[in-house]
């Protein structure tokens, strides 16, 4: 049995554990037949961890069991199964919050990395994330603040159950549309999915002019990276490596070496050819043996008239390769490491 859980970032299929957490499961199910899940913040998103929501106050504190809404308060929480056990060993599992006594609700959070055992003992894994992995990654890389709260929304926006073989509780009733959100609800986040936010606001102009920079660059690696020159746009620049353009034709390997020479040992130098017609591409990268000769030849060659052209040389670009050949794989620089510190999860309550 499975359900989509459609969010701002895109839909989440989930197939749910019911023959090991059946009262969990029938919980889940007749919330989202309830639609109560409809604007639901993710309040929590803590990267290679969890993003948890099921709060429609988006206050972490908020939130009733499917029975809690039929019998009243007194049954807001219950008791969640524990048998047989399974573990929050991977991405992807969907888990009730518990609280004191092994106590559920309404909370529930999708797990964003691996090994999270430390969570078995208190909180209810329900089922697993089977299509929509590219969205928990999206989610995964939301900016948060210290607290782990998104600074832009990111909602369920709907839940669509593919099938439902439980029978509705007594007392139920059936929602046929889903409500119109409530200021409660809309007053949980900040900055709305679809808001535009004003970039360059309280920066100062040479901070403008780095953003720009840096964009202009990307967009640069992105298009070496249509035409085959890049695998990744995003794989971090070498230091040692110059790219120049603007190249007379006639220009070769060997002119450049000898031109680019007097600045420190180079280790490769390569003119960019068509690969079917062997014409110059007119650009080329040549990579020095330390930074420093890197860095003198950009300080001194912009501009330089070789063959009769005036060349254009630049660091950004030079993402494209630490060793480039045209037929063969490229050696490329190692992509940035991400750090993923211990987390808390007091605010799992």
């Amino acid at each position: 049995m499975s359900v989509v859980i459609e969010s701002t970032l895109g839909s989440i299929t989930v197939d749910l554990y019911l023959s090991k957490r059946p009262r969990a499961c029938l919980n889940f199910l007749k919330l989202c037949k309830l639609k109560y899940y409809n604007y639901n913040l993710f309040h929590t998103i803590s990267r290679g961890f969890i993003a948890q929501t099921g709060d429609p106050t988006g206050s972490r504190s908020g939130g009733e069991s499917i029975f809690g809404i039929i019998d009243g308060p007194t049954k807001r929480f219950f008791e969640a199964e524990n048998e047989p056990r399974i573990k929050h060993t991977r991405s992807g599992l969907i888990s009730f919050v518990g609280g004191e006594g092994n106590m559920i609700g309404s909370q529930f959070f999708l797990t964003l990395g691996e090994d999270l055992t430390y969570l078995d003992e208190k909180h209810c894994v329900f089922g697993e994330v089977v299509e929509g992995f590219e969205v928990l990654e999206m989610i995964n890389e939301v900016i948060c603040d210290k607290d782990d709260r998104p600074y832009q929304d990111v909602r369920i926006t709907h839940t669509v159950i593919l099938d439902d073989l439980y029978p509705d509780p007594k007392g139920f009733r059936i929602r046929r549309r889903s409500p119109s959100p409530s200021a409660e609800k809309l007053a949980g986040g900040r900055i709305a999915h679809d808001e535009e936010i004003d970039e360059i606001s309280g920066k100062t102009n040479h901070e403008v002019l780095e953003m720009q920079a840096e964009r202009e660059a990307k967009a640069r690696a992105t298009i070496l990276e249509m035409v085959g020159d890049i695998p990744d746009a995003d794989i971090a620049p070498p230091e040692n490596v110059l790219f120049v353009c603007k190249l007379n034709p006639v220009t070769t390997d060997d002119d450049l070496e000898i031109i680019f020479s007097r600045f420190g040992k180079i280790k490769s130098c390569e003119v960019i050819r068509d690969r079917k017609t062997g014409d110059s591409l007119q650009y080329a990268f040549i990579e020095f043996e330390e930074q420093k000769s890197c860095e003198d030849a950009f300080f001194k060659m912009a501009n330089v008239l070789i063959d009769d052209r005036r060349i254009h040389v630049d660091f950004s670009q030079s993402v494209s390769k630490v060793r480039w050949t045209p037929n063969h794989s490229s050696q490329f620089s190692s992509f940035p490491s991400r750090f993923v510190g211990h987390h808390h999860y007091s605010h799992l309550n």
